[in-house]
């Protein structure tokens, strides 16, 4: 289990700002530069209502999309029914302003056959610029709890997507659900929609507006405690236009495999600071993959 123990900094206690070396962890070590399009990460629009009265995401609700973070990963990785078991080694480096993408990356850095470690990185983006800022490092213990499966020491393959491609990763909690345990429709929508409107924000590098829905097909549904993975990309680009694709997949924590639960296509407009639409460059902006 990870050391929960949290010491003050020397350069703190001495009464000066330390450097900048200074605020480096092992997960500094541990991970690549954060970027868009990594394997997989867990991302979020921080919208008005999860800012605090500073104009900034909840530290609380930080951690909750670290803790996410980890359970869809250890999950994955266990395949069996796993709680948090432990926080540790946690810095919080810089804010996360609201209309900013906060995008939680991480990966398994000690693996048995009921828990696992989980190293995390959350990262603000700004996506009209591109720029990026690492907010918050954790470490997260994980613990497979009851016997509803069987241990494995495979190591899940998680298929690679080109940069371009947005992955949103949910879990369908009870609130979210009818009364058959099936997730609402307007909730899947507004998964849909959120990462339809990182895909196109990142592509124009503009506000965007949503247009228009193409297409909506409803093809099977997600349950209660299912992980649910949206993908969305820029398919094409007007001259204020963007057509986004974007598909929904559902999987069972202690299941491999997932099913597609539903497709639709969204038509996005950019937009200047009066609400008017605006070209879009042609050119790709930088960190957006061909």
């Amino acid at each position: 289990m990870p050391n929960t123990a949290h010491s003050a900094h020397p350069a703190a206690t001495a009464g000066t700002p330390p450097a900048d070396d200074d605020f480096r962890d092992p997960l500094d070590r541990l991970l690549p530069p954060p970027a868009p399009g990594e394997l997989f990460s867990l991302v979020d629009v921080v919208f008005p209502g999860q800012s605090n009265h500073h104009g900034t995401l909840f530290g609380g609700a930080a951690l909750a999309m670290m803790d996410k973070f980890a359970f869809v990963l250890a999950s994955r990785r266990l395949r069996r029914t796993v709680v948090t078991a432990a926080l540790g080694h946690t810095q919080f480096r810089s804010p996360v302003p609201a209309g900013h993408l906060a995008e939680v990356s991480g990966r398994i850095v000690r693996s048995g056959r009921r828990s696992v470690d989980v190293e995390a990185r959350l990262c603000a983006e700004n996506m009209l610029t591109g720029e990026r800022t690492t907010c918050l490092t954790g470490h997260f213990a994980m613990v497979a709890v009851g016997d509803d499966a069987p241990g494995t020491d495979s190591v899940p393959t998680l298929d690679a997507v080109p940069g371009d491609v947005v992955r949103v990763v949910e879990i369908v909690f009870p609130g979210q659900v009818n009364h058959r345990g099936i997730l609402h429709g307007g909730q899947a929508l507004d998964w849909l929609g959120k990462a339809a409107l990182v895909a196109a924000t990142r592509r124009a590098r503009k506000p965007v507006a949503m247009a228009s829905s193409e297409t909506l097909d409803f093809v099977a549904p997600a349950r209660v405690g299912d992980i649910v993975e949206t993908r969305a990309r820029v398919t094409a680009v007007g001259r204020s236009s963007l057509y986004v694709d974007v598909t929904m997949t559902a999987e069972a924590p202690q299941q491999a495999g997932s099913r597609l639960c539903t497709r639709a296509a969204f038509v996005f407009v950019a937009i200047d600071d009066a609400g008017r639409p605006t070209p879009v460059d042609a050119a790709l902006p930088p960190g957006v993959a061909p």
